[in-house]
């Protein structure tokens, strides 16, 4: 064969391994193309659902839901989005609840979310680690040996493979948000992605309400309540003195064993603060009035009652529970979580979202069958959110002033201790931030690296209860700009 042949032979050779890895990387993906949602309105973005097989021999997958920017995707950024537990929903949480493109306004229709954060990134949500959501593991006795170690190694596998599947978003600046338990998941994952060198584009992180500290976040439950009215004098006075609430909470969820004293005031609190009828979530909000609470298996799961003793009491009205969203201008559907699970437990929208259940009949916004090592809790993460600030990587944490279950007078404590520790100055003092012309919250920066911010008449879980507020603290934090 002349020289000139074999240039021809190579030329096509290459033209033809060039289509056939762009054909390839494009057939991974569009398997997981949704083509329509049951009850989906109108959209201009593509969005998809799937799953990552993290472990082959025991057939661990996890699924993600991956929605791109509503406009030009090609230039935003990719925000991976975590919620908590641990053991709870990013599908059910921050995508159908919080600040995904779409809330379930019954069990068949969607409505569109006009705060949705795809509006400014593209937004992947994963349920992890698997035994939450539609993630699962064949082999259940994975479930018995879950801890923070396992769910960092395997969420960043799944960001690797991932990546694989959508290589046009391997190069992209990458964030990471979420929320409560996130305030392990996100600075532990932040960490394995440090370690890993350049293989990742990772520029900032945002947790909201999260867990930092067992000791500091939850002992300030106690003059939370206090400050608010929920609590007498005596109480406080017993909290302070006899057994705080850090220690309730440290006892009865992760020893298991409860003292005397801790139990006596335990009782006290039980007798002042109407559980039933109060969302610790949110301590200035009516609660849901909706019959056939038993449909919501989680309620009385032990995971969930870490954060929250809330129930949902039964009414006659059919009608559903609306609150004023501050001064954001769309109502906050307090009865959202059950449609949210009707939706969810649908068998078209499970074919749509090409997922399937493993193991369980239902599926539920925190699992119930994952036994993790809630030993965990109390290993503090404000280290890892220096060793992040170190790095380079912009650190954002925010509070919703409403939550009685992670209040801000820990997280703000806390970081203001990280800061003194790192040595970093002032470069914006504790000031009011503004939404809309009103006051949406209180801000400090320190080193123009490390924000604290609080979100006024917020909850635990803040897109959800002020969307508004939640999408321009968002919005600012993507750009790099001083809230203040």
């Amino acid at each position: 064969m002349r020289f000139g042949s074999w240039i021809v032979v190579t030329v096509i050779c290459a033209v033809f391994t060039q289509m056939c890895r762009t054909v390839g990387e494009y057939s991974s993906f569009q398997g997981d193309k949704i083509l329509r949602l049951p009850g989906q309105p109108q959209i201009r973005f593509d969005q998809y659902a799937g799953y990552i097989t993290i472990e082959e021999t025991q057939q661990r997958s996890l699924f993600y839901y991956f929605v791109e920017a509503e406009y030009e995707p090609a230039s935003r950024p990719l925000v991976l989005w975590l919620n908590g537990g641990p053991g709870c929903s990013s599908l059910g949480g921050g995508a159908f609840r919080e600040n995904g493109p779409f809330r379930p306004r019954d069990g068949a229709t969607l409505i569109k979310n006009n705060y949705s954060w795809n509006k400014e990134a593209n937004m992947l949500y994963l349920e992890s680690p698997a035994g939450v959501g539609f993630s699962h593991s064949a082999n259940i006795s994975f479930y018995s040996h879950v801890n923070d170690t396992v769910t960092a190694q395997d969420n960043l596998t799944f960001l690797r493979k991932w990546f694989i599947k959508f290589p046009k978003y391997k190069n992209r600046d990458l964030f990471i948000t979420g929320e409560s338990y996130a305030g392990h998941y996100i600075p532990q994952l932040g960490q394995l992605i440090m370690e890993a060198g350049s293989e990742f584009k990772l520029k900032g992180i945002a947790i909201g309400n999260p867990l930092l500290n067992f000791e500091t976040d939850i002992n300030s439950e106690g003059f939370f309540y206090w400050s608010r009215g929920l609590i007498s004098d005596h109480t406080y006075q017993h909290l302070s003195a006899t057994c705080n609430t850090s220690q309730i909470r440290r006892e009865r969820q992760v020893i298991g064993i409860m003292s005397a004293a801790c139990q006596q005031v335990e009782d006290l609190l039980a007798a002042e603060i109407p559980y039933k009828s109060l969302d610790q979530f949110d301590v200035s909000s009516d609660v849901c009035l909706y019959s056939g609470e038993s449909q919501l298996a989680v309620q009385n799961h032990p995971l969930r009652a870490f954060l929250s003793t809330r129930q949902f009491v039964q009414e006659s009205s059919h009608q559903p529970a609306m609150k004023s969203a501050n001064q954001d201008t769309e109502n906050v559907d307090l009865c959202i979580e059950k449609k949210v699970f009707d939706y969810l437990n649908r068998k078209d929208v499970q074919e749509a979202l090409h997922s399937k259940l493993v193991g369980v009949t239902n599926w539920t916004i925190c699992s119930s069958v994952l036994h993790y090592d809630l030993k965990n809790l109390l290993i503090p993460t404000t280290d890892i959110l220096g060793s992040l600030v170190t790095s380079g990587i912009r650190v954002l944490i925010f509070s919703g002033d409403e939550d009685a279950s992670i209040p801000f007078i820990g997280t703000r404590t806390l970081i203001q201790g990280l800061a003194e520790k790192m040595e970093l100055n002032t470069t914006s003092s504790y000031r009011a931030w503004f939404h809309d012309k009103q006051v949406a919250g209180w801000t400090q920066t320190y080193g123009d690296i490390l924000t604290f911010a609080t979100i006024r008449g917020a909850s635990h879980m803040t897109p959800f209860s002020s969307p508004g507020r939640s999408l321009a603290l968002f919005t600012t934090f993507l750009a790099g700009e001083n809230l203040a």
